[in-house]
């Protein structure tokens, strides 16, 4: 399938005992810790459709979960992106990452092969561990705004 314009990066999260818990990935390809990303699709409907294809095809999360779009956006080289000029032009010098969280009821998933392992981790533990800071800036936003949403 042709390669959309865009990226996802996708926050699985949890309440366990009161506190809310993140979950992290370790890259297979890479010593990196980060959440769900990867790129939307020509054929996905919306952005939305992308994240939910994202986070089941990387840790089988299922489509029905409830996701929150986050206002968070970050541009990444599009020369991170293999044959990035052929898929989008020359003149494409970056492209837009576009966030989500995503609730779960559980804490078992189960991941692909792009993964090695995957944690989940308290706020303060997961920015630590994180290393982009696209990645750290969303979970941020996520972060106030579940303890937002859990005070009032």
């Amino acid at each position: 399938m042709p390669r959309a314009k865009y990226q996802v990066l996708v926050i699985p999260y949890c309440m366990e005992n009161e506190q809310i818990k993140y979950c992290l990935f370790h890259r297979s390809d890479m010593d990196v810790w980060q959440f769900i990303a990867g790129g939307g699709e020509e054929e996905d409907d919306t952005i939305l459709t992308s994240a939910k294809r994202e986070a089941y095809e990387e840790a089988s999360i299922c489509f029905d979960n409830d996701y929150m779009k986050l206002d968070s956006v970050c541009s990444i080289p599009a020369n991170c992106f293999k044959d990035a000029k052929t898929l989008w032009g020359k003149d494409c010098y970056v492209i837009p990452e576009y966030c989500f969280g995503v609730r779960l009821d559980k804490k078992e998933i189960s991941i692909s092969s792009e993964h090695t392992e995957y944690e989940w981790s308290d706020y303060q533990s997961a920015v630590k561990k994180l290393k982009y800071d696209s990645n750290k800036t969303a979970l941020w936003e996520l972060h106030c705004r579940l303890k937002e949403n859990f005070t009032n």
